[in-house]
């Protein structure tokens, strides 16, 4: 890898980039690039991956092919992403400076003049760019993957009433309902002499209603399959007497909770509203303090702090990185998960604590990057000073220590 000192013009009164420095700059932007991309496909998929064997029950009950269930699948992928973009920036840059460390690079470079702060640069440029991407993810993907999810979901399970409901013939157990049509439109979803049968929330009353139209819709904003007849009349049987009641419009919701298993379409949630209405819905309940608004204001931090930690954690890996000359890469990938895992545990205790409001949002959601910033710049300056204590020998002589007990303990 070629390197150079800058050269520093007594005329411009400011440092000049050679071409070198251009060049290696360069070398490490493009292995950052590339190990980025690695980290994002793999945590990616094994998150999806696990998230299509959740919803595996749905898939065959609305009865997708493989395109549909790509189509859903990459609806999910901005929820997922936001969670994946900041460990992938930090794994990235851990990495690629763990690999310059292992290989003696760093020493070379050092030799030559080069210091961290001169290296500093194709990192802190890579998880800004990492911080907007996640930053556009959180405040436009999220909403608009959630929303296309929700308005999927229903187009195929009213897809799948239209075609389940056969005309001339008592469709039973349909969303847990009795329905008979004369006549079917699957394409607009009217019917005609239309008996639909009912039980009432008590269970012990049945409500027949006949109808001479009907038609099935579907409601996007509270997430529900709903059964509208027009102009018909009701029939309720209880207790031996039988009692008849006009009406004009009559809808009933019918039961998707039989075939959407493990997807909550009822009401929209705040990690599933778009940006502009977490403002809104913060705004008009600024006064009352109810749990659902800690909520909002968590949500409304949580997708400012996620971005801002691809800068945060990729600035902390760079040193923790350079502590590891000579040392094994393992144990690096190791440590940096660890690092990694001990930050989101801080962040979802901040989640936990903040839904209580005993402490405020604002501050319990950015913990975790204050500290880690902190962090990041004491690590950098220590080890610019080349006083950063070396991890790969910590790791080595807690390894030897734990293997000398293993021996002492076993017969």
């Amino acid at each position: 890898m070629l390197f150079t000192i800058d050269v520093y013009s007594q005329d411009k009164g400011s440092f000049l980039i050679s071409r070198s420095s251009f060049l290696l700059h360069r070398c490490i932007f493009k292995e950052l690039t590339l190990n980025f991309l690695l980290c994002v496909v793999a945590l990616l998929t094994l998150i999806l991956i696990g998230r299509g064997l959740q919803l595996r029950e749905l898939f065959l009950n609305l009865n997708l092919g493989i395109l549909d269930v790509f189509i859903l699948i990459s609806f999910m992928m901005p929820m997922f992403l936001i969670l994946v973009l900041p460990i992938s920036c930090m794994l990235s840059i851990f990495l690629t400076f763990l690999r310059m460390s292992t290989d003696r690079e760093l020493i070379a470079l050092k030799a030559g003049g080069v210091s961290l702060y001169q290296m500093v640069l194709a990192p802190l440029l890579f998880s800004i760019f990492c911080m907007f991407f996640a930053l556009f993810i959180s405040l436009h993907g999220i909403s608009w993957g959630m929303t296309s999810f929700r308005s999927s979901i229903l187009d195929y399970a009213n897809t799948k009433a239209k075609i389940v409901l056969q005309p001339g013939i008592f469709n039973q157990n349909l969303f847990g309902k009795t329905i008979f049509a004369r006549k079917v439109d699957p394409i607009s979803g009217k019917l005609e002499q239309v008996i639909f049968e009912d039980t009432l929330q008590n269970g012990k009353s049945v409500v027949t209603f006949l109808a001479p139209q009907g038609e099935i819709v579907t409601d996007e904003a509270a997430g529900q399959l709903k059964f509208i007849l027009n102009n018909g009349h009701m029939y309720q049987v209880g207790d031996g007497k039988v009692s008849m009641l006009n009406f004009e419009n009559y809808t009933a919701t019918l039961d998707l909770s039989k075939l959407l298993s493990g997807v909550e379409l009822d009401e929209l949630r705040p990690k599933e509203m778009s940006w502009q209405a977490l403002l809104r819905l913060a705004a008009r309940n600024l006064e009352q303090k109810q749990r659902f608004d800690y909520k909002v204001v968590l949500e409304i931090h949580k997708r400012l702090a996620l971005p801002l930690a691809c800068l945060v954690l990729g600035m902390f890996a760079m040193p923790v990185a350079c502590s590891f000359e000579g040392g094994k890469r393992h144990h690096g990938i190791i440590l940096a998960l660890l690092m990694f895992l001990v930050y989101y545990s801080i962040f979802s205790l901040g989640m936990s604590v903040g839904e209580t409001g005993k402490v405020p949002p604002a501050i319990a959601i950015w913990i975790p990057n204050g500290l880690f910033a902190l962090a990041a710049l004491a690590g950098l300056y220590v080890s610019n000073k080349e006083q950063m204590p070396s991890a790969a020998t910590w790791i080595s002589t807690l390894h030897e220590k734990i293997t000398a007990r293993k021996r002492r303990v076993t017969p």
